[in-house]
């Protein structure tokens, strides 16, 4: 049985306000992650808050897919997470938990799966993907690396 539970972690030299900032920055995700490429506050939402609710954008190869989401952590330079389904159906829990006493920050993004067995069965052959735990801990490693890169960047040129 795959794994239904996935984590990377990694030390920016950056404060955990400004990377809080810009992983709760949906439209700048697709700047960051190799899948997630971005979203929008729906609803009354503006803004990274418990209960706001967003629609997720996302592709891989030639497929491309949205999801519903819904924030149930938003604890600026601490934590942000969020609830994600389709159709109703759950699909994962995702958090960023950042942790600092000023810069560097360690940042720890985690995956949960939900999905339930038939789902799961089919979404394997579906997307490709045969093993979405090992994919995902790749890519969430990527997204780190990709925030570490433009934050520390943008810490220099200031």
């Amino acid at each position: 049985m795959a794994s239904k539970y996935a984590e990377a972690t990694e030390t920016i030299d950056a404060d955990a306000d400004t990377l809080y900032d810009l992983v709760a920055d949906l439209a700048q995700m697709g700047n960051w992650s190799p899948e997630a490429t971005g979203g929008r506050w729906v609803g009354r939402a503006t803004g990274p808050a418990v209960g706001a609710k967003f629609r997720g954008h996302n592709r891989s190869g030639w497929r491309r897919w949205s999801t519903n989401v819904e924030v149930t952590a938003a604890d600026r330079g601490r934590r942000f997470a969020f609830h994600v389904s389709f159709s109703g159906v759950p699909i994962a829990d995702w958090s960023y938990d950042f942790e600092s006493d000023g810069a560097p920050t360690r940042v720890t993004e985690q995956w949960t799966d939900l999905r339930p067995g038939w789902l799961d069965a089919l979404s394997g052959p579906m997307m490709s993907v045969p093993d979405r735990a090992v994919h995902n801990q790749r890519n969430m490693a990527l997204t780190l690396a990709a925030l570490k890169k433009a934050a520390e960047a943008s810490q220099t040129a200031s």
